[in-house]
């Protein structure tokens, strides 16, 4: 779906960008922080079963409402920072995510989870397409690569963060369900601060035009970069999504992993290695970055289904880790990949809706486990999404290498 005509928008000049330079590091820090509290109920959904009571489907459930909200957010608002500027747009998902926070320090039950999973979903899609343009466009001339790195860094070492902070605090603090989102709403006002003070990287020549959602905003000349570079993400993400859904659950169900500080190291080793593989790209190269990631993707695939069959914390430990690079090679390439080649009017909606592929992969895989569990149990609906998360990824490497990719 192509974007309807907008005004142009440009960026500021070089001046203020170089006074600007030690913005771009900050707003990552700030992304960084939005992004840990999305991931800050991963280790506790246990804790939440049994304070409140429910079944390990409907923790997926819970879990994938944060991926509708994203979505949801991506597709109503994607383009907004290309239209109202970056840091509008940055401060509603600020906004957002506040409101998350007090709704987990308030949840009693059900329906204040599921809203506060939607707020944080809603907190997420803003800042996905909105800080990682915003970031790339502060960086000073000749440092736009290490800027899209900081970008993806943030995003992925943020989301590791959430399940060591929350799993520290609930295993060795008091308040386990309540104080995570205090300390989080305490990054939170810090990070208000921040985005109230950076500069706006996006201006307008004449009137603005009005808002309106725009779903998936692909321009046709980029639809051919863009469809391998989203299946990739799509792909990498439904791994991130097994282990910050389903994971825990499968360590304390069968490898008698039920320490939730423990659990939460696992999850993150496969997010520090999502970092790991972000920083190898730049030894390879955007385009042959795609395919290894797709590549070690699905070495790193074989091994979680290996530990699923064999019950063994060493092969799911490299499974997270391997398929962490994998995911972090493909992931970094597909962004940069997607934003040199979107127009850069229409690069924070293109973004979008890249980051849109990547929740689907989030959330629908992860709700198909927890159905699936219902009837054949974790392990074996375990197996059958690593089976067909290597056919996606072995199809995608294939055409990469029969077509590979131009990338200016």
């Amino acid at each position: 779906m192509t974007s309807p005509a907008v005004s142009p928008a440009h960026r500021r000049d070089d001046p203020a960008r170089r006074a600007a330079h030690p913005w771009y590091a900050l707003v990552a820090l700030v992304f960084a922080v939005v992004m840990a509290g999305t991931t800050l109920p991963t280790p506790l959904y246990d804790l939440y079963r049994h304070d409140i009571g429910f079944s390990e489907f409907v923790v997926t459930v819970v879990y994938a409402v944060y991926a509708c909200g994203v979505i949801a957010a991506l597709l109503v608002a994607g383009s907004f920072s290309d239209v109202l500027g970056r840091r509008p747009v940055l401060m509603a998902g600020l906004g957002f995510a506040a409101v998350s926070a007090v709704c987990f320090v308030a949840a009693h039950d059900l329906p204040l989870l599921f809203v506060g999973r939607v707020f944080s979903g809603f907190s997420a899609g803003l800042f996905s397409g909105a800080a990682t343009a915003a970031i790339t466009e502060l960086a000073p001339p000749g440092r736009q690569a290490r800027a899209a790195l900081t970008a993806t860094a943030a995003n992925m070492g943020g989301l590791g963060c959430g399940p060591v902070i929350a799993g520290l605090l609930g295993a060795y603090a008091a308040y386990p369900l309540r104080l995570p989102y205090l300390v989080h709403l305490a990054l939170l006002a810090a990070s208000f601060a921040v985005i109230w003070r950076a500069p706006e990287t996006v201006a307008h020549d004449g009137p603005r035009p009005r808002l309106r959602p725009q779903g998936m905003v692909v321009p046709a000349g980029v639809r051919g970069v863009f469809t391998p570079a989203a299946i990739a993400v799509f792909a990498g993400f439904s791994v991130l999504g097994l282990f910050t859904a389903v994971a825990p659950a499968f360590l304390a169900r069968y490898l008698g992993v039920d320490n939730i500080a423990a659990a939460a190291a696992v999850v993150m080793s496969a997010f520090l290695a999502s970092l790991g593989g972000q920083v190898l790209m730049g030894r390879f190269g955007v385009a042959r970055s795609l395919v290894l990631g797709c590549l070690v993707l699905v070495g790193g695939l074989a091994l979680i289904g290996a530990s699923l069959l064999s019950e063994e914390l060493g092969l799911l430990v490299a499974g997270a880790v391997v398929s962490g690079v994998g995911q972090g090679l493909s992931f970094r390439s597909s962004v940069a990949t997607v934003s040199r080649v979107a127009p850069a009017e229409q690069r924070g909606a293109t973004l979008s809706a890249l980051f849109v592929a990547g929740y689907v992969g989030l959330s629908i895989p992860v709700v198909g486990i927890g159905a699936l569990s219902v009837g054949v149990g974790l392990r074996s609906a375990g197996v059958v999404f690593v089976a067909c998360v290597i056919a996606l990824v072995a199809a995608v490497s294939s055409y990469l290498l029969r077509r590979p990719l131009r990338v200016p």
